[in-house]
């Protein structure tokens, strides 16, 4: 799939900013599909539930086996984990603003870094931890406004879905295994939840179905495919800063799109969030290169 000539972890950076671009039109798609909660998570995860079997079967069928769909405990643990992310993230889509969703959700990077080094013995570097600091102090910030705001239970579930992220990445990175496909058949949890939600109210109620849809069939599957393979190349701090991308573009597709701008204080912690994280990016560029120059 890739050019040989490519170095594991130039595809680890592909792959991941892939998964980050796609990544970035999951919120303005699901609002664009103006929808209930529970109806949006299950038409989202079932329609990526779908995609992903027919996939595994059209592999199946050209290559005369299946894929590795779920690489034993690691990969069962993670799917939970991934498929636990959906709902706690779709609580904090409709309970928060945009902007405090994914600057929240771009903490994962250092909850991965402080679980790698609890689990996997990676110590994190000073500018890590650094970084790690100003980043406490800019999601308290926004988390503070949202408790002014009335959004605190959204604020708190967009953290939660950070720190499951980081989990779920931290077990792939650990396992070494192959897991593209653990986090599109984790929909099963999410599509399950939302259809037990949605029964009991007389069914499906979203106004412009074919968005969540495309959301759910096309863009999602790509993303959790990028994200989760990621892993294998970079380490769980990297493939978490590659949510940046959609920690600085979705605030941008919705202020577009519906013209939904951002609290002053959500700004505010939101650019101490991404100053923090693309100086410790280009931090570790710059590391990686000179380990490089003197090997």
């Amino acid at each position: 799939m890739f050019p040989t000539a490519l170095s594991d972890h130039r595809k680890g950076l592909l792959l991941t900013a892939i998964g980050g671009l796609a990544l970035s039109v999951d919120i303005p798609l699901m609002r664009l599909a103006d929808g209930e909660l529970w109806s949006i998570l299950a038409a989202r995860s079932i329609a990526t539930l779908g995609v992903t079997l027919l996939v595994a079967t059209a592999l199946r069928i050209a290559k005369g086996r299946w894929p590795v769909l779920v690489p034993g405990w690691p990969g069962l643990v993670t799917g939970l984990l991934y498929g636990l992310t959906t709902v706690v993230f779709l609580l904090a889509v409709f309970n928060t603003s945009t902007a405090n969703v994914v600057f929240i959700v771009a903490f994962n990077p250092m909850f991965a870094a402080l679980l790698s080094w609890i689990f996997l013995k990676e110590r994190p570097a000073l500018a890590t931890l650094i970084a790690m600091a100003a980043m406490i102090f800019g999601v308290g910030l926004i988390v503070r406004d949202g408790l002014s705001g009335g959004h605190l239970f959204g604020d708190t579930m967009a953290l939660l879905t950070a720190f499951i992220i980081a989990a779920a990445i931290t077990i792939s990175r650990a396992s070494r295994r192959e897991m593209g496909f653990v986090s599109l058949l984790s929909t099963v949890l999410p599509a399950a939840v939302g259809l037990i939600s949605v029964m009991p109210a007389g069914g499906f109620s979203i106004e412009h179905p074919a968005w969540i849809l495309f959301n759910g069939a096309v863009m999602m599957p790509l993303a959790f495919w990028c994200l989760a393979t990621g892993p294998r190349y970079l380490s769980a701090p990297e493939v978490g800063m590659f949510y940046l991308l959609e920690t600085v573009l979705a605030p941008i597709w919705v202020w577009l799109i519906f013209a939904e701008t951002p609290a002053p204080m959500t700004l505010v912690g939101g650019g101490i969030l991404v100053a923090a994280i693309a100086a410790h990016s280009v931090w570790i560029v710059r590391r990686k290169s000179i380990v490089q120059m003197a090997g």
